[in-house]
Order: structure tokens, then C-alpha cells, then sequence
């Protein structure tokens, strides 16, 4: 994905493909690397795709929630030009859509989430983060996977660097406040871009009765579910990922 990376302003994103705006936000501990399977396969099917780099960490400390997060893919979406886009977000970047979508509806023509926030979450835990414990870094991380083989060193050392960091633990746990306080129960209803919810059975960080949840709030939406599979399922199954979502594409016509 580096070949496609550009910066510009405030803003390093990927781009690739022409066609629909597919746009995909990453979560909290995640990285734009999170959907390489997912960038690389859509942009050969008739979608620009675009993964914004999201500000985690760079903004000041009294913005930096899922309010001003939102504020910046409107920003992004707003210099890019872009119309009609599909929104596909991953936990946090789940909530950043739907709290988007909340406030600029007629920007987005669909939307995609797995493993997505904005109901409930489970969080590392009441010990998280503990700084300097790698071990307990690392069983956190693999937690988040049904295959912990995923979970491998470098993904590990990224989540122990940002939780070493004072000034990137202080943004982390900023952030999962913020994602606490904007609960969406009550706006999803007035959600009526066609969604499409693909999760994983084993999920422990949003289990499957928050994709329940989102199902029955959603005025319309279709859900998915992936065997064998914990909170990123574009990371540990994407082939199957990929192909639920280019049939819903198709039958929906998106």
C-alpha cells in the first residue's frame, strides 16, 4: 500500500481505482495496513478507494474525540471533491462513520461496518493499559483475533509503543471516552443509507449481539457473519470479507 500513499496538507491517505468513492476508517490500534487485502481488491473493481490516515494522535488533546475525528473525514471528504460515498469502518472507524453520517447524511450513499463501535464495547479491561507489561500487551492483542496468529510481533510492538507513549496513551484513552459518551442507539433509526454489517461469530471486543443490535436499530441493513473470526474480519478472512461485500454491492447496487 505505500506505493499509493500520498500526503498533501494535513492529510496522508491511500488512493486507488477509479469509480465510487469507497471510503475506509481504520480503528483505534489499527492501521491503514489493517485492509490491504480490502484496498488492493476493491480498487480493481470499479471503486476509487481512499484510507485516510486518521489524526489519533495529533490533534490537541480537548479535540480529540469522535466529534472532531468525524470533523476531519468531513474535511478530507470535502478536499477530495468527493460525492455518494460508501463509508467502510472498522471499530472505532465504525463510529466515526455513523457519527458522520449523523450529521452530514447526504454525503454517503452507503455504509459498511464490522466490528464497529458506537453501541457497546469491551474494552482491554479495567487494567489497560498497563504500561511496560508486554506480555499482557500481547495477550490483549491476540484476544482481538480468534486466530492469535495474527496477532504477530509487530503488530504487538505498535500497540505496546502507542501505550508506552504518555502523550499517545493520554490521546488512546481520550478517545475511548469520547467513543463511550457519543452512544448512537438513538440516531441509528434516522439511518436510512442501506448498510451492510459483516461480523465475526467469535468476536469478543463487540460481541454478536452488538451486530444484533445494530441490525434491528438500522432501518436498513443486511448482516453477515463470518465462522472462526474475532473483531477484524477484513484482517482474518478476507477473501471471505471481500466476497460478501462485492455480492451485497451488487445486489444493492452500490
Amino acid at each position: 500500500m505505500t506505493d499509493f500513499l500520498k500526503k498533501e496538507g494535513k492529510f496522508t491517505y491511500a488512493e486507488a481505482g477509479e469509480g465510487r468513492p469507497l471510503i475506509v476508517l481504520h480503528g483505534l490500534m489499527g492501521a491503514l495496513s489493517n485492509f490491504d487485502q480490502t484496498f488492493n481488491y476493491f480498487s480493481k473493481k470499479g471503486y476509487k478507494v481512499l484510507i485516510p490516515e486518521l489524526p489519533l494522535y495529533t490533534l490537541p488533546l480537548i479535540k480529540t474525540n469522535v466529534k472532531n475525528l468525524a470533523s476531519f473525514l468531513h474535511d478530507f471528504i470535502e478536499y477530495k471533491n468527493l460525492e455518494n460515498v460508501v463509508l467502510l469502518g472498522n471499530s472505532l472507524g465504525g463510529h466515526i462513520a455513523l457519527y458522520y453520517i449523523k450529521h452530514y447524511p447526504q454525503d454517503v450513499a452507503a455504509l459498511v461496518l464490522t466490528g464497529s463501535s458506537g453501541l457497546y464495547e469491551n474494552s482491554m479491561g479495567n487494567n489497560y493499559p498497563r504500561r511496560g507489561d508486554k506480555d499482557f500487551v500481547r495477550k490483549k492483542t491476540q484476544e482481538v483475533f480468534y486466530d492469535q496468529s495474527i496477532a504477530t510481533d509487530e503488530l504487538v510492538d505498535q500497540v505496546y509503543d502507542v501505550i508506552n507513549d504518555r502523550n499517545t496513551l493520554v490521546k488512546t484513552l481520550a478517545i475511548a471516552k469520547s467513543a463511550v459518551r457519543h452512544n448512537m442507539a438513538k440516531d441509528l433509526p434516522k439511518m436510512n443509507q442501506p448498510t451492510c454489517l459483516i461480523w465475526g461469530k467469535n468476536d469478543t471486543v463487540t460481541p454478536p449481539e452488538v451486530a444484533d443490535d445494530f441490525h434491528k436499530l438500522l432501518p436498513d441493513s443486511d448482516l453477515f457473519w463470518i465462522d472462526k473470526c474475532g473483531h477484524a474480519a477484513m484482517m482474518e478472512h478476507p477473501d471471505e470479507f471481500n466476497e460478501v461485500l462485492e455480492n451485497w454491492f451488487k445486489q444493492r447496487n452500490i
